[in-house]
């Protein structure tokens, strides 16, 4: 069994994290926004370390619930978060700016809202 108390405390850090993306990800409107400005190549570095971290997070999460936890939350492919972690972490010169385009712009909106709802029913189970 996990200790509830320090899952909802990795949950909310990892929140914390994952809501600096759509701040950093506002004024990119098309893939290519990320290599024609320095500004643009500096944003795709922060997005980058961003989901490397999260990834290697959900990785000890999902480890130390014992796979239990995130299955119950299907909206998001989290097998696929965890794995874009390694993706970006060993090829990372070679990130593919359109699938990081759509991944910020459709799956960490969806993360965000999960990861909300998750630690709400954490935190409501953890009062009751």
């Amino acid at each position: 069994m996990y200790d509830r108390e320090l899952l909802i405390e990795k949950l909310q850090t990892l929140l914390a994290a994952l809501r600096r993306i759509p701040r950093r990800f506002a004024s990119i409107t098309e893939p290519s926004d990320f290599y024609l400005t320095e500004d643009g190549e500096d944003k795709l570095d922060a997005i980058c370390m961003i989901l490397i971290a999260a990834g290697e997070e959900l990785k000890n999460i999902d480890r130390k619930t014992e796979g239990k936890l995130f299955p119950q939350y299907p909206a998001v492919r989290w097998r696929g978060a965890m794995g874009m972690r390694d993706v970006l972490a060993h090829t990372y010169f070679h990130v593919d700016a359109e699938q990081l385009f759509n991944i910020c712009k459709n799956d960490i909106p969806t993360m965000i809202a999960t990861l909300e709802t998750m630690l709400g029913d954490l935190q409501q189970a953890e009062r009751n």
